[in-house]
This record gives C-alpha cells, sequence and structure tokens, in this order.
C-alpha cells in the first residue's frame, strides 16, 4: 500500500479554497502501480459469484473498467445526464454544494444481477449512494463497494452501511 499511496499526489485548495484534493494522475499514470491498483480493488471479491461491474463518472470508469475486464464481467457506467443514447432510469441525489443526478440504460443490468461497484474516492458518500440505489432501482443486487481512496474524516461508509465496502487506501 506505501507503494500506491506514494502515487497520490496532494493538491491544495482545490477544487475550491480549503479542500486538500487526491490526485490519481501519478498512479494511473504508472501502469505497474495501476495494474496493483485493480488488482487489490478486486482481489476480496474473485470468489464472489459476481455478474457485472458498476463504476461513476469519470474516475469510476477507469478502475471499474478495468476491474470488469480482470473479472471478466459486463461494465456498467453510471453517467451524468445526457450522456447516455437509449432509455435510461436516473437517481438525483445531494451533494455539500448542489445535487447531482446519475443515469443508466434500462437494460444495463438484469434483476438478480450481482454487482460490485467501484469508484476511486469515497468522500461524504453521496455519489456511492446514489449509484447503489440506482444498481437496485434496475433491479440488481449490489453485493459491494470498492474505492481506492477512503476520506474518513467526512463519514461517507456511514451513508453504505447496507453494503459491503472495501476501500484500500484511508486518509
Amino acid at each position: 500500500m506505501h507503494h500506491l499511496r506514494g502515487k497520490i499526489r496532494d493538491i491544495p485548495d482545490f477544487p475550491k479554497p480549503g479542500i486538500l484534493f487526491k490526485d490519481i494522475t501519478p498512479l494511473v499514470r504508472d501502469p505497474a502501480a495501476l495494474r496493483l491498483a485493480v488488482q487489490l480493488l478486486i482481489q476480496p471479491y474473485l470468489d464472489r459469484d459476481l455478474t457485472a461491474v458498476a463504476g461513476m463518472e469519470a474516475r469510476g470508469f477507469i478502475f471499474g473498467s478495468l476491474a470488469a475486464w480482470e473479472l471478466g464481467l459486463p461494465f456498467i457506467p453510471l453517467r451524468k445526464p445526457g450522456k447516455l443514447p437509449y432509455d435510461v432510469q436516473s437517481v438525483s441525489y445531494d451533494l455539500e454544494y448542489g445535487s447531482a443526478t446519475l443515469e443508466a440504460h434500462v437494460d444495463a443490468v438484469a434483476p438478480g444481477d450481482r454487482v460490485l461497484l467501484i469508484d476511486d474516492l469515497l468522500a461524504t458518500g453521496g455519489t456511492a449512494k446514489a449509484s447503489c440505489q440506482l444498481v437496485e432501482k434496475l433491479g440488481a443486487k449490489v453485493s459491494a463497494c470498492a474505492f481506492l481512496i477512503e476520506l474518513e474524516d467526512l463519514a461517507g461508509r456511514e451513508k453504505l452501511t447496507a453494503y459491503e465496502v472495501h476501500s484500500l487506501l484511508r486518509y
């Protein structure tokens, strides 16, 4: 984990004053570190009977699609409104600075699918919880949620008590 932690760059006052942004671009620039991160994200789930992996726009696409590829499973993109060309279901949710919506195609999962939800960051938990709600609204079950980084002081895990949560790096 020390190797991965060394690939996360702190950017003070981004995107606004007082925020310490955890920049993953040095990690994704290093193929060995990226591969290790993905392997560690999926390791607890190798023996699970999963049927799909979902990831949230945008950085969840990086880790989620790679995890799906490694597991040999379909990838389900959870997108911002207006990005998907087919019929969608959506979930809106509140953020600390406003509101947001996530969408997925109505046929992205099948009833009874068992989905691993993956994102780069668990902060306040709003996006992750909405993502779980969207997957469940489509008829699937969220088997677990996995994150590269968890910001423990923001208590996002508390919004996900109905789910198994796995995070690699905790700050």
